[in-house]
C-alpha cells in the first residue's frame, strides 16, 4: 500500500490545462470570485478566482491553457490594496508574495468590478481556517494534543477505537502508551508522560506493515517526505492483537485516501450574486455562460477584413473626446465599446 503524497497546499503551478478538473478528492471549492484579472502574468485577461481548502486557483475564462495554482503553505504575505484608475475607477488588487521550488514570486491579482472593496474578504477568512487546521495535516511530535490522558478532539474528527499496551520502539527500553484511531490521524502517546506522543494524519502516512524486530512482530509506518521521512515502530501487547490493530489502521488508511478531510471548514456568507456550485462541472456552465456574454458584434467587427486594404481617415469623437479611426459602416460607437453587455454585466469601464 503506497500513498500519493497531497501537492495541491504545497506546491506552486503555472498553466495546467482544464485546472478546474485537476480538482483531487476531499479538495473543496468554498469560493468563486469571477472578473479577476492576472495583472503580472495575463495583463488584460479576464478571469476567475477559484478558491479551495488546499489552494488558490486563476484561470482564463477565455483560454484553457493560462492557469495558476497557489499552495497556501507556499503563501508568505497576502494584503490587498486600493487601486484608483481612470479605466477601472476605485477597485481592489491582492499581493501575494510566495515561495515554491526554491524560489519566490508575486502575483497580483486585479478585481475588473468597479467599486466592490470587499472582493478578497473571503480569501484571507479561507486562509486562516487553513492556518489553525494544521493538526489535520501535519505529523506533530510532543505537542498539546492530550489534557489528562484525553485526546483534544478536533472539529469534525471522530474517535473510531482506542488500543491500549502499545509499545513506542523509538528507544532503546520503549514506552507503554495507546493508540487513538480517528477519522482523521492515527495519535500515540505515552501513559506515563502524556507529553511524549505523536499525531499523525492518515495524509502523510506512506505505507504500513508488519516487520519483525529485535523485539519480536511489530506494526511499521513510514511516513511521507514531506512528513520528515520517519519509520515508526510499535510493539502490541499480547501479540495476537497485531493482525486486528494492522488490519484496522489499513482499512481507516484507505478509507481517508477515498475521501480525505484537510480541516478547513469554511460557511459561505450569504450574497445573492454569487454563483451557486454544487459540482465542477458546474464551473464549465459558468464558464460557457460568461464566453456568450462577450459581445457578439465586437468579435464580426474584429473579424472582419478592411475591403480595399487602405485605412479609414480619422475622425473627431465627442463621446470620447479623441480623435479615432472612422467606425466601418453598420457598426456604432457602443457596439464596439460595450465588450460585455450591459444588460448581462456590469463593468469597470
Amino acid at each position: 500500500m503506497n500513498q500519493k503524497p497531497v501537492w495541491e497546499d504545497r506546491e506552486i503551478k503555472f498553466d495546467i490545462f482544464n485546472i478546474v478538473k485537476t480538482i483531487r478528492s476531499g479538495e473543496n471549492i468554498l469560493e468563486i470570485l469571477d472578473s479577476v484579472e492576472d495583472t503580472k502574468g495575463n495583463l488584460g485577461d479576464r478571469g476567475r478566482l477559484v478558491v479551495t481548502n488546499l489552494r488558490i486557483i486563476w484561470y482564463s475564462v477565455t483560454s484553457n491553457r493560462f492557469s495558476l495554482s497557489i499552495g497556501f503553505t507556499c503563501v508568505l504575505t497576502m494584503n490587498t490594496k486600493t487601486v484608483v484608475s481612470k479605466v477601472r475607477g476605485t477597485t481592489q488588487a491582492l499581493h501575494i508574495l510566495s515561495a515554491g521550488s526554491n524560489s519566490r514570486f508575486e502575483f497580483i491579482f486585479t478585481n475588473l468590478t468597479a467599486n466592490n472593496t470587499k472582493h478578497f474578504s473571503s480569501i484571507f477568512d479561507i486562509y486562516r481556517l487553513y492556518q489553525a487546521s494544521f493538526l489535520y495535516r501535519e505529523l506533530k511530535l510532543r505537542s498539546a494534543i492530550v489534557n489528562g490522558g484525553q485526546l483534544n478532539v478536533l472539529n469534525q474528527e471522530q474517535v473510531f477505537n482506542t488500543v491500549n499496551g502499545v509499545w513506542n520502539l523509538s528507544s532503546d527500553q520503549g514506552n507503554l502508551g495507546l493508540f487513538i484511531f480517528t477519522n482523521v490521524r492515527l495519535v500515540w502517546f505515552a501513559e506515563m508522560n502524556n507529553s511524549f506522543n505523536i499525531s499523525l494524519p492518515y495524509m502523510q502516512i506512506a505505507n504500513i506493515r508488519v516487520r519483525e524486530s529485535k523485539y519480536g512482530p511489530a506494526l511499521v509506518i513510514q511516513t511521507l517526505e514531506t512528513a520528515g521521512s520517519y519509520v515508526l515502530g510499535f510493539r502490541i501487547d499480547p501479540p495476537d492483537r497485531l493482525s486486528d490493530v494492522f488490519k484496522e489502521l489499513l482499512s481507516l488508511h484507505s478509507v481517508y485516501t477515498e475521501t480525505p478531510v484537510f480541516g478547513v471548514f469554511y460557511e459561505q456568507k450569504p450574497d445573492m450574486e454569487r454563483p451557486v456550485v454544487e459540482s465542477y462541472d458546474d464551473l464549465d456552465e459558468l464558464d460557457q455562460s460568461a464566453g456568450s456574454e462577450i459581445n457578439s458584434k465586437f468579435t464580426a467587427y474584429l473579424a472582419e477584413s478592411d475591403t480595399g486594404g487602405k485605412r479609414r481617415k480619422p475622425v473627431y469623437c465627442k463621446e470620447l473626446g479623441f480623435a479615432m479611426e472612422a467606425i466601418r459602416e453598420g457598426y456604432t460607437l457602443k457596439d464596439l465599446w460595450e465588450v460585455i453587455p450591459s444588460s448581462s454585466t456590469s463593468t469597470g469601464a
